[in-house]
């Protein structure tokens, strides 16, 4: 179970990282003409993360400006703020599995 669990904590976080340059991405092109803004379908990737093949995708619905770019700075901002608060919750939740596998480890030597 334990190892299961840090396994998908551990695709999530590649997920994450993966969703932090497209999003870095997506700010360091705002300006470049033609340029459309990429993300990732989070919850569908997750649940493909087998593979862990994560496939960028054009966003849809955002403005498009009169040189064809669709780059908003707010909403790259916040995921940007998003995915690092979900990334430092995923770390935290990994750090606690190993201290507990840490005490069991620690808990059986003592016995």
């Amino acid at each position: 179970m334990l190892d299961r669990l840090a396994g998908q904590l551990e695709r999530y976080m590649d997920l994450l990282s993966m969703r932090q340059k497209l999003v870095a991405s997506n700010i360091a092109n705002a300006d470049t003409p033609g340029y459309h803004t990429q993300d990732i379908d989070f919850q569908a990737e997750f649940q493909n993360a087998m593979g862990l093949s994560a496939r960028p995708t054009e966003v849809a619905g955002l403005q498009v400006k009169n040189d064809g770019n669709n780059v908003s700075l707010d909403r790259e901002a916040r995921l940007l703020a998003e995915n690092a608060l979900r990334f430092q919750v995923a770390s935290s939740l990994m750090k606690h599995q190993i201290q507990a596998v840490r005490s069991a480890i620690k808990e059986g030597q003592g016995a």
